[in-house]
């Protein structure tokens, strides 16, 4: 089953993407950044705020950077496969 792109034109990571967060989730951004994580992608849904997923540098571990800079390892956040994709 396809995926309807929901996107329309905005990029998964924009040019700037710490300045949708707020000041202690840019901290733990940059304290796993530092440690070789990187930001996969930010979902911006419509009226609720945005949700930073990042990964390691082998892109076996995800992580939510929460609301409260908490690092959360163990995200519920629905993903699309690459077959979703195509």
């Amino acid at each position: 089953m396809a995926h309807e792109e929901k996107r329309k034109g905005i990029k998964p990571l924009p040019d700037d993407p710490l300045i949708y967060l707020n000041e202690a989730q840019v901290y733990s951004c940059h304290r796993m950044q530092t440690n070789g994580w990187r930001i996969k992608f930010i979902r911006r849904p419509l009226f609720q705020s945005p949700v930073c997923l990042m990964t390691d540098p082998d892109e076996i571990m995800m992580a939510v950077i929460e609301r409260d800079g908490f690092i959360n390892k163990h995200p519920d956040v629905p993903l699309r496969s690459a077959e979703d994709q195509a």
